[in-house]
């Protein structure tokens, strides 16, 4: 399965054909959800609190 495999995904974007394994339908509407999300936004992620060292058993 590479490049020559015309039942492949990989193979068939080499080919430049599609089929059951690259459909034209899910790459427009992927292509879409991609677009209608706004560029440069990143989801806000709140800083973790950082773990403080244990002290050692005596």
């Amino acid at each position: 399965m590479g490049k020559g495999d015309k039942k492949s995904t990989k193979g068939k974007r080499t080919i430049g054909s599609y089929g059951n394994s690259r459909n034209r339908k899910s790459i427009k509407a992927r292509l879409k959800r991609v677009a209608s999300v706004k560029v440069g936004a990143k989801p806000a992620v709140e800083a973790k609190p950082k773990k403080t060292a244990r002290k050692k058993a005596e």
